[in-house]
């Protein structure tokens, strides 16, 4: 059960590092702090390349990186972008939404119709979402849905949420076409490169030398992140892992509620584990 702990340290490390570059964007703009968390993470993760083996890289693996690369890159900087704008127990529990949006693309491309817990998942991701707006949102029934709509960081979210589904199926075949093992630490080295070009483009590449402590304890809990991440998967059903990692969301609230003093956190954290109930309903069962 090693696997339970690596896919704890994955979400620890990840709700950590939002946590760290939210607090970073008090002084750093979004742009920066989305080549930081690949960036300051590379030199660790390359380590572990030494000790990959390199698979045959044929077409369709190119495609489909290149095909992905501007849709993560659009991804990131709007996540980043996300927690910068608003509170962390209003925008991360938003990632749950993730395995919805993939249901219903599967519905509707393959007709594929979500078995019974599918639909408790969904159902449970929707109460949770609801409720994380249900103080800011009391003007009746609809409050907690215009809420969600009137806080630019959840919109932000939700709409990443959606591009996730799209590269997650994107990344399978990325990954079919090589090893996940290795998509897993050379896809952050694609990643940086083409983040240097776009914060090279707006005259801030220099910025990211500008805190280097802050952002090295930034790109130290990313790079655990997708270690233990690996190491996980390496011992554990994908899925399985993946709703371990999804606690991610409860350590989030309870970083917004003790470091940020974000406010509502009781109904934000139940609406939260809805979701983390959600998700593991959707990807387990």
């Amino acid at each position: 059960m090693l696997w339970i702990l690596f896919a704890f340290i994955t979400a620890f490390s990840l709700s950590t590092a939002d946590a760290l570059s939210k607090r970073a964007m008090q002084k750093s703009d979004e742009y920066v702090i989305a080549w930081v968390r690949e960036g300051y993470a590379l030199p660790f993760i390359a380590i572990a390349l030494f000790f990959i083996p390199i698979p045959n890289l044929d077409k369709t693996f190119w495609l489909s990186v290149l095909i992905l690369l501007p849709l993560e890159i659009t991804a990131l900087i709007l996540y980043v972008k996300a927690i910068k704008t608003s509170p962390l127990s209003l925008t991360i529990p938003f990632m749950a939404l993730s395995p919805v949006f993939i249901t219903v693309i599967a519905f509707f491309l393959l007709g594929e119709w979500p078995d019974k817990s599918g639909i408790i998942g969904i159902f449970f991701i929707t109460i949770g979402a609801y409720l994380l707006n249900v103080k800011a949102g009391s003007s009746g029934i609809l409050g907690p849905i215009k809420a969600i709509a009137r806080e630019k960081g959840s919109v932000l979210m939700i709409i990443v949420a959606v591009i996730y589904s799209i590269t997650s199926t994107i990344g399978k075949i990325a990954v079919q076409h090589s090893s996940p093992i290795f998509f897993g630490f050379f896809y952050p080295l694609l990643l940086t490169i083409v983040l240097s070009m776009v914060v090279g483009v707006r005259g801030t590449l220099h910025q990211v030398v500008s805190r280097p402590a802050t952002f090295l304890f930034i790109g130290i809990f990313t790079a655990i992140m997708i270690l233990s991440h690996f190491l996980a998967i390496s011992m554990a059903d994908v899925a399985y892992v993946i709703s371990v990692k999804r606690t991610s969301l409860v350590f989030s609230v309870l970083y917004g509620w003790i470091v940020f003093k974000e406010v509502n956190i009781r109904e934000r954290l139940l609406g939260s584990v809805l979701m983390l109930c959600g998700i593991i309903s959707i990807t387990v069962f």
